[in-house]
């Protein structure tokens, strides 16, 4: 049995071109141009060298455990692989817009296409992606609105201890020809993170809805005891197609009403690639309907989108509802043969897109997020 890509890591060679070789992917930043006043190292293949081999240099570094060491390895290795989709030449100057963002799902989607290579469990695997899409923070944290809030929320993800080492080797595994202050803006994020006490775990709230409220408002005091005064429950399923929704709503939803976007679709004769507009509606009408009533109700349908899912947790908790998120997920290889099985099966390019696009719950998106997976956690 392949004995896994963190585990080849793990063996102690650290090497980027190791890695290489098992995934190809990476050698499309060997052809990513990067502005040379912030990047003089050359492409983006040579910056990554030069963060790996900075990373594995810390003073830290040979104080962590073995996983840790791995986990943190690859998401240097990967950090600015979304630079190989997002960069583009503006104004002169090469520039890689949002590939923080895109870096994670590109992560994602390589490592649960090729989940017998990278033989990593769910935890691992979102906590590399959470890295990748992360690792400018603890440069820019303090130009945001609300720093506070970004901190919490990351470090609901990932230990802020972890995104700090990154960051710290991304900065040292350049050359720059301009006046550098972004290692004291790390060192700052690393001050400010224990001050928050979010060093190494999330903020423990008093109770879930004390969390979900806090999320929701941002100006909320962390502190604070809310009293819930949630009146009843909705689930909202997640998770891509042939995953499994179904089959758990028919084992574990009893008389609880669903409502299921691919059932009223096929009701109203609505052919997948047409109408989405009409099926949405009428499931918001059978969801506003329920909510006035008070009424316990599952919300069926792929939802793989964080800004689908918050418009939807809003309008439920608007309502006094206490919202579940349950995401479900199944290996890559075992999806494709659920779809060759099924009469009305998906093109196979419009799953693939699916995967491209898919994003997983974070853990502060609902007052619970449950993640239910064949997959080791």
């Amino acid at each position: 049995m392949n004995p896994g890509i963190l585990t080849e890591i793990s063996k102690g060679k650290f090497s980027l071109c190791q890695l290489e070789d098992l995934c190809p992917e990476l050698s499309a930043m060997k052809k990513t141009p990067q502005n040379p006043e912030y990047h003089a190292e050359g492409n983006v293949f040579r910056h990554t060298e030069m963060v790996c081999e900075a990373l594995t240099g810390l003073p830290q570094w040979k104080y962590m455990q073995e996983e840790e060491q791995a986990l943190l390895f690859l998401a240097a290795s990967f950090h600015d692989i979304g630079k190989t989709v997002c960069t583009r030449m503006e104004e002169g100057a090469w520039v890689s817009p949002r590939h923080t963002l895109v870096g994670e799902k590109v992560f994602r989607q390589i490592a649960y296409r090729s989940g017998d290579l990278f033989q990593m469990t769910f935890r691992q695997r979102e906590l590399v992606a959470k890295l990748i899409r992360c690792h400018g923070l603890p440069v820019w944290f303090w130009t945001k609105q609300n720093p506070d809030f970004e901190l919490f929320k990351a470090a609901e993800s990932i230990p802020l201890v972890l995104l700090y080492l990154l960051s710290k080797a991304d900065i040292l595994g350049r050359i720059t020809t301009v006046p550098d202050h972004l290692s004291e803006q790390v060192e700052m994020f690393a001050d400010y993170a224990k001050e928050l006490h979010l060093w190494k775990s999330p903020h423990k709230f008093a109770n879930l809805h004390t969390k979900f409220e806090f999320y929701q408002k941002e100006n909320l005091w962390c502190n604070v005891e809310l009293f819930d005064n949630t009146e009843f429950d909705v689930i909202l399923m997640s998770g891509l197609p042939l995953s499994g929704k179904d089959t758990w709503i028919a084992k574990n939803g009893g008389d609880t009403p669903v409502i299921s976007l691919d059932d009223l679709r096929e009701k109203m004769g609505i052919p997948p690639t047409k109408g989405s507009g009409k099926v949405v509606q009428a499931a918001m009408e059978q969801a506003r309907n329920y909510l006035r009533k008070k009424q316990p109700f599952i919300w069926n349908a792929t939802n793989l989108l964080q800004e689908t899912r918050q418009k939807l947790v809003r309008l439920f908790a608007g309502y006094g509802a206490r919202v579940h998120i349950l995401y479900l997920e199944v290996p890559y290889q075992e999806l494709l043969r659920r779809n060759r099985c099924r009469a009305r099966h998906i093109p196979e390019h419009v799953l693939e897109t699916m995967i491209q696009r898919f994003e997983v719950p974070a853990p502060w998106e609902a007052h619970d997020v449950t993640v239910i997976t064949t997959l080791p956690i």
